[in-house]
């Protein structure tokens, strides 16, 4: 089982590039399980038609800790299996402690691997690597293969190369590795060569360009991927291409995460039109 974990800035698509991504997957074939890592607890909604799932901290509040897997994992598109962590009540604990409390539960029921014959585990995390909870993924093991979702955007680039800095701390004593970058496009300037030159610079890759397009909001509205809502779509096969790219890859890295200064002469360089 290849076990996967996508970072990115808050905002950056991550969510919707995941299912997106795990929609192409299943459709190959391949078992996945995404096991959402964000209090808001978005990260299946478009694998699951919308359904509001009942997030793992919630079953456990309500019900207590003898619960099964099948209380907290959801079936979706394509025989995907489901699973939101969920986050405390607003204004009371950490969001990050609620992270580690539902994979903790989730390896405690253990079995899930071989019950549901999973090939892939997606970890969907919120936002930058600040805060041991959301860095847990990465830094206990649970994620051996790192994807950062970014766009040609400064806060975006930031992000990742802060993400960087993070998976190279835990990779000295660990089995995280870098698999690459995924470019989800805000249209900049150059935005194409300044993320592959980005990309370059970390010692990894690009290994997917997803071009900016309005059906993947359409089909968000409609609570589906692209591939569901829209399958003969050029979007829909740029996903597919997305989860062949990852399927197929074998490049796994530490990262050599850049100095602020040459992150700003970067965005210089690639961010100015031609």
């Amino acid at each position: 089982m290849r076990k996967i974990a996508i970072y990115g800035k808050g905002g950056i698509g991550k969510s919707t590039t995941t299912q997106n991504t795990v929609a192409g997957l299943a459709e190959s074939g391949f078992n996945v399980m995404v096991v959402g890592c964000d209090p808001k607890a978005d990260s299946t909604r478009l694998l699951l038609g919308g359904l509001a799932q009942k997030t793992v901290l919630d079953t456990l509040r309500e019900e207590g800790e003898d619960i099964d897997l099948d209380d907290v994992v959801k079936p979706g598109y394509g025989g995907t299996r489901c699973v939101e962590s969920g986050g405390p009540e607003p204004g009371v604990g950490c969001a990050g402690r609620g992270i580690i409390t539902s994979i903790n539960l989730l390896e405690q029921l253990g079995g899930w691997d071989e019950k549901y014959k999973i090939d892939y585990t997606f970890y969907d995390v919120l936002g930058d690597v600040v805060c041991g909870g959301f860095a847990m993924p990465m830094r206990e093991g649970k994620a051996e293969e790192i994807y950062i979702v970014v766009s040609g955007e400064m806060m975006a680039m930031y992000a990742a190369n802060n993400i960087c800095k993070g998976i190279k701390k835990y990779a000295q004593a660990g089995v995280v590795r870098l698999g690459g970058l995924i470019c989800n496009s805000r249209n900049v300037d150059n935005e194409r060569e300044m993320i592959e030159e980005l990309a370059r610079q970390l010692g990894t890759k690009m290994i997917h360009f997803v071009p900016r397009e309005n059906v993947v909001q359409r089909a968000e509205i409609n609570r589906k991927t692209v591939i569901e809502y829209e399958p003969e779509h050029a979007q829909a096969n740029e996903y597919r291409a997305l989860s062949k790219a990852i399927n197929e890859n074998t490049n796994f890295v530490i990262p050599t995460p850049l100095e602020m200064e040459d992150l700003e002469t970067l965005l210089i360089d690639f961010g100015i039109a031609n």
